[in-house]
């Protein structure tokens, strides 16, 4: 025993000790003197007093879940005289405030995370929190989270994206900012969080996709990629995990940590984060078991006369709440609770009681005036949401009320209860909002390649007798197209002889030739070009003429056609250009009519805005353009495509390619001499073509914002 006084004696005076030396510490240390909150406009002033004028910002970081903006004051007592305070006002919940051995921190409890400033004002620190803006609809509005708003008249940068490994097993994505003002949208899409910086831009160099499943953590994968004007983060996760975020300065840190699970909580009503006590009770009653609970958490319980029996109980550190649902469990008892006020009965006993309520509720309906209100309608249609709220399959007025429409003024009047009405109300709300617009432009490419290439000869030869008094011609070959010709021919009379000039006074007798025919053809209009020569004896009695044509032809082209079409979000469109070709049909009276069918350049498209703003697409292009005439009439060239794609805003995707080739090669020849080495050349006509066409289909899609215009 002495020896237990003379530790407790010693401990006594280290302590002391300490705090006279902590006393001399924070003696010649500053001190938060005073808090004060205040409304200015729609923000909230908050000012801490300090005994000195500090030099600087104290270092600040903010958490998204729970909200906080934590400020940490070096060399700093809290003099307040308090620990916690409760504000409730606009976004500010309460302010704590605990003490360290070498700093004081002060923590603001937000209702929701919204941008701030922070400034000095002599011995104050002044905290702006900005006007509330609207709150986020949809799904996603419970668990989206909100940081600095950004500055509109800069661009922002990220300069780093790293990933870590926590002691606890927690993976850690740390961005680095290029400046602290970067606004940030943080949200949860199903196992993936998704997080937006605000007019930021993104180095090639971090634009990837980082695979961390060997850290052990419950990330797998972290995204970082350019969106537009924005940069998007999307971080995938497995299994049960809870996620914390938080920014000091320009670092902006996400931690995952997996969620704990206990298989004895299979049958809890959800976690349990009350203070933890121990119990030991014998046969004691129940409703001595629930004062001791009232006693322990300051809460104000009502126990129905009901609730009786006794109960044993041995719990050893268990949260106050789950203590308390055992209890109830077991012995088969319920709660209802209304603020800081718990009524405990028989679960059988409280459904009664609700079950009355809702009755006398529904009488009271039923016998309540009935208001008429009128609802003017902006963007929506007034008799669309008369049938969704008149619709028999799911009602929303109740047996008495009732909806008409002034088509007129697009106005609604609803006559309903109060309570309906508000619904209705809150309903119109949430509806009756402006429909995003999207602009989608094609690209519909056709690149073409001719080339044509055309080479012919022309030959003859003639061996002609003489006799004296007429002009003898010079023969050119040509006796017919691809002709071969051997053996005399007639007397060819008095003919010029041509190029060369004729002998007077010689008389032909007889004509041995051959003649070879075979010219290139023209193209495009053009004759092919020729290179001829003719040789003969002194005695012009033997003739050799020689002619070789050809012609190349190439060509390239391209066509661009770009139909755009602005339609609100999953409203199809459609837009087309062209010419309607007619056609007689016969009708079922034997008779003829003349129908018309459209060769038309058109785009169908319908859009569909998905929550993380991308764009999905219902499209069908076609591109018809009139053909070749044929007996039966105009033929028609027809490009179609149809699919749905999925493009992010402001992307492009190809949805389709055509490539076609084509090369021909067409030898036209004499029989044998053609195939002659060389000489072969002279007896032939040689035809190369060469085509090459292809069709490719661009699609853009851009949500169109209010700042965006459509040129």
């Amino acid at each position: 025993m002495m020896t237990t006084l003379k530790k407790i004696k010693h401990l006594g005076a280290m302590l002391a000790v300490w705090l006279f030396g902590t006393g001399l510490a924070f003696a010649q240390a500053n001190s938060i003197e005073a808090f004060d909150v205040g409304q200015q406009g729609g923000n909230i002033v908050i000012r801490i007093t300090t005994k000195d004028p500090v030099k600087s910002v104290p270092p600040s970081f903010t958490v998204a879940n729970p909200a906080r903006i934590v400020f940490d004051f070096a060399d700093t007592t809290n003099a307040l005289g308090r620990n916690s305070q409760d504000v409730s006002q606009g976004e500010l919940r309460s302010m704590n405030v605990v003490q360290g051995a070498d700093r004081t921190r002060l923590v603001l409890n937000l209702r929701r995370s919204v941008a701030h400033e922070v400034s000095l004002d002599g011995k104050n620190i002044v905290v702006t929190l900005s006007a509330a803006a609207a709150a986020p609809t949809g799904p996603a509005a419970a668990q989206a989270a909100h940081f600095a708003e950004g500055k509109a008249d800069g661009r922002h940068a990220i300069r780093e994206v790293d990933f870590r490994r926590g002691n606890a097993g927690e993976g850690r994505i740390m961005v680095d900012l290029a400046d602290s003002s970067t606004g940030i949208d943080i949200r949860q899409q199903g196992q993936n969080i998704v997080i937006e910086f605000i007019k930021t831009a993104l180095p090639e160099n971090l634009r990837r996709r980082l695979d961390v499943v060997d850290f052990a953590t419950p990330v797998q994968t972290v995204s970082t990629f350019q969106q537009g004007e924005n940069v998007r983060m999307v971080i995938e996760a497995k299994g049960q995990w809870e996620h914390n975020a938080y920014q000091s300065d320009t670092q902006f840190v996400v931690e995952v940590k997996a969620a704990a699970q206990d298989p004895s909580k299979l049958s809890q009503r959800g976690r349990y984060t009350g203070e933890k006590l121990s119990l030991n009770f014998q046969s004691v009653e129940v409703r001595a078991v629930l004062n001791v609970i009232a006693d322990f958490t300051d809460l104000n319980i009502i126990t129905s006369d009901t609730v009786a029996g006794s109960i044993t109980l041995r719990l050893k550190d268990v949260p106050w709440d789950q203590a308390l649902d055992i209890i109830l469990q077991t012995r088969g008892l319920d709660m209802r609770k209304s603020g800081n006020v718990i009524w405990i009965a028989p679960r059988d006993e409280l459904a009664t009681r609700e079950k009355l309520a809702l009755e006398s509720q529904s009488q009271i309906n039923e016998l309540e005036q009935t208001r008429t209100e009128a609802f003017q309608m902006n963007y929506q249609k007034a008799a669309d949401v008369q049938k969704l709220l008149s619709d028999p399959a799911q009602r929303m007025l109740s047996k008495r009320g009732s909806a008409v429409v002034d088509a007129r003024t697009n106005t609604l009047f609803v006559q309903d209860v109060p309570s309906r009405l508000e619904e209705v109300r809150k309903l119109i709300a949430r509806i009756d909002v402006a429909v995003r617009q999207v602009m989608i432009e094609a690209r519909i490419v056709e690149a073409s390649e001719l080339f044509n290439r055309n080479i012919g000869a022309r030959l003859g030869y003639n061996e002609v007798g003489l006799t004296q008094g007429h002009r003898v011609p010079i023969p050119s070959g040509n006796t017919g197209p691809g002709s071969l010709r051997f053996g005399a021919g007639s007397a060819l009379g008095n003919v010029d002889t041509g190029s060369v000039g004729g002998v007077q006074g010689l008389t032909t007798t007889a004509v041995d030739g051959l003649s070879v025919n075979l010219p290139a053809a023209g193209l495009n209009s053009f004759n092919a070009g020729t290179f001829a020569f003719t040789l003969f004896n002194r005695a012009l009695t033997q003739f050799l003429n020689l002619e070789i044509s050809a012609l190349e032809a190439d060509g390239k082209g391209k066509t661009i056609s770009s139909p755009r079409v602005l339609t609100a979000d999953q409203v199809e469109a459609v837009i087309e250009q062209g010419t309607e070709i007619p056609y007689q049909q016969a009708t079922s009276s034997g008779a003829t009519s003349v129908s018309f069918r459209k060769a038309n350049l058109s785009l169908k498209v319908k859009p569909q805005i998905t929550p993380d703003g991308n764009i999905i697409m219902t499209l069908d292009v076609n591109k018809d353009e009139p053909g070749a005439t044929t007996p039966a009439g105009i033929s028609i060239s027809t490009k179609h495509v149809k699919t749905e794609v999925l493009v992010e805003n402001g992307g492009t995707v190809v949805i389709g390619g055509i490539y076609d080739q084509r090369d021909r090669t067409d030898n036209t020849r004499v029989p044998f001499f053609g195939d002659l080495p060389y000489i072969g050349i002279l007896f032939r006509n040689q035809v190369n073509s060469s085509s090459k066409t292809e069709l490719l289909v661009f699609i853009t899609p851009r949500i169109v914002t209010e700042r965006m215009t459509v040129r």
